[in-house]
């Protein structure tokens, strides 16, 4: 009699066994195979490795009309810079770039060309650009100043480190120290005065405490620093830092800037005028006009600190041309009268603040008593 075979049904941790060989080994062989070929121009958004094996050349150039425009770039310098830290693509920017060769350049000079950018870094910085299209420098391009600064002028798209901190949210120390270089690309002999100042010499041996050109001016929203109404704001302007103990105590300098200048003739006039008809021309003397603007000495300074008399005069002398010798006696500085600063007027003041009490008080208190004694004796009289 023939031997039956039975076939019993595979447990189920053959199978569970059996399905994790089989996965095992199908990702073996994934993994194992050729890696896929890197993008190319053909596709939608080649990567930067791309544009970078043609660019990082060096000495490559284009030529529009009669001038040439270098189109090297330094993938380390490209590398370290916040554009490529943040992922963005070079076409990104050059969307109208998507293969090789590149589309004819149709500018036919390198400003032409970079005014074609122009609205490029509006993807991104929208709000930059728009408070920079409110400036003084997008007004002067409105009026067919070319050379008016870009974007790009102030930024190399290719370079531009990160100049806000991230945790911060403020301009770096390197990016304070760097803004007058930036602006001293258009405003040369503005940058010359600064750089000798007591801000600038200040800024390049790294005290971050002193104001650099956009501290003043403003970053993207530039205002016209000729009209009256930027003149007339320039004591609330210095009273940011020069009102600040934190900043002036390091410096033992007074803090009472504001108070003292409106407190006196100038600054009172010039706060009534500026409250009265704003944004109109005032005589009368400002910060500016007796320390500088862009050339600000220390006030002790031999040749033109206002703390000596005879310099102080010169600059009196600009509205009061009639002022003598001892016209700048009656200036105490941006210091109230105290023991240490002005004791004669201080001690002058203090005596007053209790002779003239006395005395209106003494001439109160005889009035008084004379009232009295004259109708004690009215009454004494008709009793008689």
């Amino acid at each position: 009699m023939q031997q039956r075979i039975q076939i019993r049904p595979p447990r189920i941790w053959t199978v569970i066994l059996l399905l994790g060989i089989g996965l095992f080994v199908f990702a073996l062989a994934l993994f194992a195979s050729p890696a896929q070929a890197a993008p190319s121009y053909q596709e939608d958004k080649p990567n930067n490795d791309f544009c970078l094996a043609c660019h990082q050349e060096e000495g490559i150039d284009i030529t529009l009309g009669s001038e040439s425009l270098p189109v090297t770039i330094n993938p380390t310098q490209f590398g370290l810079s916040v554009h490529s830290e943040e992922g963005i693509a070079c076409v990104d920017c050059h969307t109208d770039i998507s293969d090789y060769p590149h589309p004819t350049v149709k500018a036919t000079n390198t400003r032409d060309f970079s005014l074609t950018f122009a609205d490029s870094c509006k993807e991104c910085h929208e709000d930059q650009y728009t408070k920079a299209h409110d400036s003084v420098h997008q007004i002067a391009m409105d009026e067919g100043n070319e050379n008016a600064p870009l974007c790009s002028d102030c930024h190399n798209p290719h370079t531009q480190g990160r100049i806000i901190g991230q945790e911060s949210g403020q301009l770096t120390i390197a990016a304070r120290r760097d803004v007058p270089a930036t602006c001293a690309q258009c405003h040369t002999e503005t940058y010359d005065q600064y750089k000798n100042s007591v801000h600038g010499a200040a800024l390049a041996d790294g005290n971050t405490d002193v104001p650099t050109c956009t501290d003043c001016h403003g970053v993207h929203d530039i205002d016209d620093p000729t009209t009256a109404s930027f003149r007339n704001n320039t004591p609330a302007l210095c009273s940011d830092c020069h009102d600040n103990p934190e900043i002036m105590d390091k410096y033992g300098l007074s803090t009472e800037v504001t108070e003292t200048y409106v407190a006196d003739f100038h600054g009172t006039t010039v706060t009534l005028f500026e409250q009265q008809f704003p944004g109109q021309e005032t005589n009368k003397a400002v910060c500016s006009d007796c320390h500088g603007v862009h050339d600000i000495a220390k006030v002790d300074n031999a040749e033109t600190g206002i703390a000596l008399r005879e310099n102080l005069l010169v600059k009196c002398q600009n509205c009061h041309p009639d002022a003598t010798a001892n016209f700048p006696d009656a200036w105490m500085s941006h210091y109230q009268p105290s023991p240490e600063h002005y004791p004669i007027v201080y001690f002058v003041n203090l005596f007053y603040k209790f002779f003239i009490p006395a005395v209106i008080g003494g001439m109160i208190f005889f009035i008084i008593t004379d009232i009295y004694r004259a109708t004690i004796n009215r009454r004494k009289g008709a009793k008689h």
